[in-house]
C-alpha cells in the first residue's frame, strides 16, 4: 500500500469492548467528520478491525490516510465497515495528526461523510496536552498547577455528565483545547504531577470549573447558567490588568450582524447597539439591538460568539459607537482567570490560593 509498511496478519487477541472503560480513562474527539486525515506513525504499531477482530502489526511505522465515509473506514489499505483501533507498540512513540502528537490508543469511526477519530489516554496524560494550549507552558509552576486542577474537575465532570456519546470531550473551545500528550513540557509536567489526583468540589460534588483569558478585573456568573453555584458567582481578581488582553478595540463587520440576526429571526437592517442589562460587575449581561423593523434584547455573549469572539473578546464593555466597541478582558468571564492566576502566581500566591479567589467556597479534594 502507498506509504504504507507491509501489515502482517496477527492472531491476537480482541480488545475489550469499547463500554465499561475505567472512569478515569479520556475519549477525545481530535478530527470530525474529516473525509481525510493524514497519519504519520514514529515507530511500530497495531491495528484491529473491530468488525472482524483481525489485528495487523506495522512493523516500522510510517506514514499513510485515514479516510472513510458511513459505510467504511480506511487507514492505508485496511478497511472496516465500522471502526479500526490504532494502538502504539511503545509509549515512546507517538501518531503525528492535524498538528498535535498522540500517545494514547486512535479508534477511526465511521462518520456520516468522512471520519471520527477519537483518542483514548488517560487523564493525567490527557492534561498534559491540554495545559500548554490553555496556559503557556512558559507561566509561572504555581499557575499551571492550578490550571491543571481546573482542567482535571472539567473532565471528570464532562465524562460523568456524558451527553457526546461514544467521546467525552472536544479538542477545541467546545470542551478544552488539546493537542496530544506526547509533546511534554517539563513545567506542564511538574504541575500535573504535583497535582495528581486533586480536584475541586462543591459541597461534595464535582462542577464544571470554567476558566477563561482575561476577566478585566473582576469574574461574573457564567451566563449560560440559570442558578449558579457559589463557586462560580462571580470574584474579584486584581491581578490580570497588565495582560494585553485587558483592554480592547474592534470593529464589528457588518455582514456578521445580519448574520446574527437572520439566523435568530430578528427583522429589519441593522441601525444600532447598546447595552441593555449588566451584571454587579458592569459587565453586559444583555446587548439591545434595533433594526430598521425592531427592537430586540439578546444576550450579549451569544452576540459576541456569533460576530467573532477574537473580534468582540468580551462583553465588558466600556463604550460602543456604532459598530466600533470598547472593552475589557477576553472570555466569557465566568471561574477562573488566566491572566489573574498567572499574576497571582508572579505576586507569590500558590496554587491553592489562585483557585480559593477563583472559585470561592470550593475545596480541594483527592480523587
Amino acid at each position: 500500500m502507498k506509504k504504507l509498511p507491509r501489515l502482517l496478519l496477527s492472531a491476537l487477541i480482541l480488545f475489550a469492548p469499547l463500554s465499561g472503560f475505567c472512569a478515569r480513562e479520556v475519549n477525545i474527539l481530535i478530527a470530525e467528520n474529516k473525509p481525510s486525515v493524514n497519519v504519520e506513525v514514529s515507530g511500530p504499531f497495531k491495528i484491529t478491525n473491530k468488525a472482524t477482530g483481525k489485528k495487523y502489526i506495522v512493523k516500522k511505522g510510517g506514514k499513510f490516510a485515514v479516510s472513510g465515509n458511513k459505510k467504511e473506514v480506511k487507514a492505508g489499505s485496511v478497511k472496516s465497515t465500522s471502526a479500526l483501533l490504532l494502538e502504539l507498540s511503545s509509549p515512546k512513540d507517538a501518531f503525528t495528526l492535524n498538528g498535535g502528537k498522540y500517545n494514547g490508543k486512535l479508534l477511526i469511526k465511521t462518520a456520516s461523510s468522512g471520519v471520527n477519530i477519537i483518542e483514548r489516554t488517560d487523564l493525567e496524560n490527557y492534561l498534559l496536552g491540554v495545559l500548554p494550549y490553555e496556559m503557556s507552558a512558559s507561566w509561572p509552576l504555581e499557575a499551571l498547577k492550578a490550571q491543571a486542577v481546573a482542567a482535571r474537575t472539567y473532565t471528570l465532570k464532562s465524562i460523568e455528565d456524558k451527553k457526546t456519546g461514544d467521546f467525552d470531550l472536544y479538542s477545541d473551545v467546545r470542551s478544552q483545547m488539546y493537542k496530544g500528550g506526547a509533546k511534554v513540557y517539563d513545567n506542564v509536567q511538574k504541575a500535573v504531577n504535583q497535582t495528581k489526583g486533586q480536584v475541586l468540589k462543591n459541597q461534595g460534588n464535582l462542577f464544571y470549573t470554567y476558566y477563561h483569558a482575561n476577566c478585566g478585573g473582576h469574574t461574573d456568573p457564567m451566563p449560560w447558567i440559570k442558578s449558579p453555584i457559589k463557586p462560580l458567582s462571580g470574584a474579584k481578581c486584581g491581578y490580570c490588568s497588565a495582560s494585553k488582553s485587558a483592554h480592547w478595540q474592534a470593529t464589528i463587520p457588518l455582514e456578521n450582524i445580519n448574520k446574527f440576526l437572520k439566523q435568530n429571526k430578528i427583522p429589519g437592517t441593522f441601525k444600532s447597539v447598546s447595552v441593555g442589562k449588566k451584571e454587579s460587575s458592569g459587565r453586559a449581561k444583555t446587548l439591545r439591538i434595533k433594526t430598521s423593523k425592531s427592537k430586540t434584547e439578546v444576550n450579549c455573549n451569544s452576540f459576541r460568539v456569533a460576530v467573532g469572539s477574537t473580534k468582540m473578546k468580551s462583553c465588558f464593555l466600556t463604550k460602543i459607537r456604532g459598530r466600533t466597541f470598547t472593552g475589557k478582558g477576553y472570555g466569557h468571564g465566568g471561574g477562573m482567570c488566566q491572566d489573574g492566576a498567572k499574576g497571582m502566581a508572579e505576586a507569590g500566591k500558590n496554587y491553592k490560593e489562585i483557585l480559593g479567589r477563583y472559585y470561592p467556597s470550593s475545596k480541594i479534594e483527592e480523587i
